[in-house]
């Protein structure tokens, strides 16, 4: 059973709580990653400090179990995150679905495929399509 609208759920908390009064021109971007296209196991949120520039902040949460788009708790810290006097994000951008797997090349794994999410071997990561 693919898992829709769990991006709907945490998209209308973050945006229903975030505060965009005196907030700054900062844009914040919010990802999910998992080891298929129905588990989203990781969040990753940046702030880009305008239009156009490289993520400036950057943090990630990660469940063992689960999907991270079901837990309230994390889903507080984002806002958090975003609406903290730093950051004060006016804009937030949400992706509409898990856009590949939660590991790091370089960082968790070396090679072109994670050895842990089989997944995601020859799919393209943001459409889930097979490319090899």
């Amino acid at each position: 059973m693919r898992r829709a609208n769990a991006n709907s759920v945490l998209r209308n908390n973050i945006v229903a709580e975030l505060s965009c009064e005196g907030a700054s021109d900062r844009p914040a971007s919010v990802s999910f990653y998992g080891p298929n296209l129905d588990q989203a196991t990781k969040a990753a949120v940046g702030i880009v400090p305008s239009e156009n520039a490289e993520v400036e902040e950057l943090r990630a949460w990660i469940v063992d179990r689960g999907d991270i788009r079901d837990d309230p708790g994390i889903a507080r810290e984002i806002l958090e995150f975003i609406d903290i006097e730093e950051h004060r994000a006016r804009s937030v951008a949400i992706t509409d679905g898990i856009i590949g797997c939660p590991h790091q090349e370089g960082i968790d794994y070396e090679g072109e495929w994670c050895p842990v999410c089989e997944f995601w071997h020859g799919r393209d990561r943001f459409a889930g399509q097979r490319v090899h």
